[in-house]
């Protein structure tokens, strides 16, 4: 990378250097006088102390900057000081005599590398303090207002519900659907628990099912097979950022009469048949951990086109009160609210979100480009008619026999990989509501997950698949 990325002038602002923080990806920038000499150097962390203690982002960052800095003369002396530090420094800039930066040294070799981590550079800050100092900081206010319509409308749909999390969201929709003891749900075997714990929250029966061997999607046919008088719902989740067969989900429900929920908490902009995912289910969920696509710490949303569900499910949010009525409660309800500091993050996430799902696209095909050819390693298919998937981690299957020696080692080398999920029907508290799922089983021991962090680049990618190679064909090469 060109060094001028990570050089700011000791006259910008507290924004200007988060700006080239984040662009840079180097969690740095060195601060030059106007002779461009360097007189400090600037972490992310040292920005988010100066901010948690009062600073504004209009600030001028020569009285937040650390003026002792360690530099080098040379990529050797860079060496050596990342021996005498034990490799904790990150970043060492290459000083000519006038103390001019010409360069600089990164450990790549031994920094960490996360599985995920949110990107906040847009106007997070900007809202959540707007919000903060207008003291509405619960439950209501312009932020909640403002996100639930525009996520909604990004989706496709009229109505949008922001909730606490994402497994709220999935209890609500159920419960405002009537859906309870004596009722069966259909779920995929391959899942975060949240999609079937929220069937059993209700009193309803979950009835888990296998997936497609190539989408890891639910299968529609298993789907087919397990309809019964008591069946009410179907829950697809596209899993992975991968879209379900919306086609025939939608035609099986309609012949069946069966309501759908989407469960949408990993593909926010994912696509079946040029419809966002999220607008095929008489109420579909999404998540916002900080793990996924946009985020807002913690959060949720349902979203419908169903006026009278949209009334529904806000009174069940809200302690089942009424909206006419203050402190009268019509039903038995929750509190699954979110805050409007939440939601500010959210709304400055969402007006970026076609800049991140574009970022994860361009980063998931380089890693298809570094694993290309690497045998024993199937990455994530994109080729499926009507589906059009997003982004969220990078997804692959290697040999089975040798996923979690390969999980090991990336671990020792500071790669944070994650296994697939364990499968429902291989958890104790789960496997009496699960039917034959071979395919899931076979796909959960051969699956992991690599990192989406935005602190990846070609060169830790080509680090990974190299890693990869090595582990899966020792002894072959």
């Amino acid at each position: 990378m060109d060094c001028e990325k990570l050089i700011c002038t000791e006259n910008s602002t507290i924004k200007d250097v988060m700006s080239c923080i984040d662009s840079n990806a180097k969690g740095t920038a060195f601060i030059v006088d106007e002779n461009k000499k360097l007189v400090g150097i600037v972490t992310d962390g040292d920005i988010r102390r100066a901010l948690l203690n009062g600073a504004g982002l209009k600030e001028i960052i020569k009285t937040y900057m650390n003026n002792s800095f360690i530099y080098a003369s040379d990529f050797v002396d860079a060496q050596r000081i990342f021996q005498k530090y034990e490799w904790k420094i990150k970043i060492i800039p290459l000083l000519d005599k006038q103390m001019h930066v010409m360069n600089y040294a990164e450990c790549k070799d031994r920094q960490h590398v996360a599985l995920a981590q949110p990107q906040l550079n847009g106007n997070e800050y900007n809202y959540l303090m707007d919000a903060f100092l207008s003291t509405w900081i619960s439950s209501t206010g312009k932020y909640v207002t403002q996100f639930e319509e525009r996520f909604s409308e990004f989706c496709g749909v009229k109505y949008g519900i922001a909730t606490s999390n994402g497994t709220t969201a999935l209890h609500l929709a159920l419960t405002a659907l009537g859906i309870g003891d004596g009722d069966e749900v259909i779920v995929p075997d391959i899942t975060f628990a949240a999609t079937i714990n929220a069937v059993i929250y209700t009193g309803a029966t979950p009835v888990i099912v296998d997936i497609e061997e190539d989408s890891w999607c639910i299968d529609p046919d298993e789907i087919e097979r397990v309809i019964t008088p008591k069946t009410k719902a179907i829950i697809p989740v596209h899993i992975y950022g991968q879209p379900c067969d919306m086609g025939r989900i939608c035609s099986i429900a309609k012949e069946h009469n069966l309501y759908i929920v989407e469960d949408c908490a990993e593909a926010h902009g994912a696509e079946w048949g040029n419809k966002k995912v999220g607008s095929f289910g008489i109420i579909s969920c999404f998540s916002f951990f900080g793990n996924k696509v946009i985020t807002t710490g913690e959060g949720g949303m349902c979203i419908t086109d169903n006026k009278e569900l949209s009334n529904k499910m806000r009174i069940l949010r809200d302690h089942g009160m009424s909206r006419e009525r203050k402190y009268y409660h019509e039903v038995v309800g929750f509190n699954y609210r979110i805050t409007n500091l939440q939601a500010a993050i959210g709304l400055a996430q969402l007006e970026r979100i076609d800049e991140i799902l574009k970022w994860r696209f361009s980063l998931e095909n380089d890693y298809n480009r570094k694993f290309l050819g690497i045998q024993g390693v199937k990455m994530q298919s994109a080729d499926f008619k009507n589906r059009k998937k997003i982004t969220w981690l990078v997804s692959a299957l290697v040999d089975e026999d040798k996923r979690d020696i390969l999980l090991q080692k990336l671990k020792e080398n500071k790669i944070d990989a994650r296994p697939f999920f364990i499968p429902l029907s291989e958890m104790e508290i789960y496997r009496k509501y699960a039917k034959n799922c071979i395919v899931s089983k076979q796909i959960s021991k051969k699956g992991l997950n690599l990192p989406t962090t935005y602190e990846i680049d070609a060169e830790k990618i080509e680090r990974m698949a190299q890693i990869v190679m090595s582990t899966l064909h020792k002894g072959e090469m």
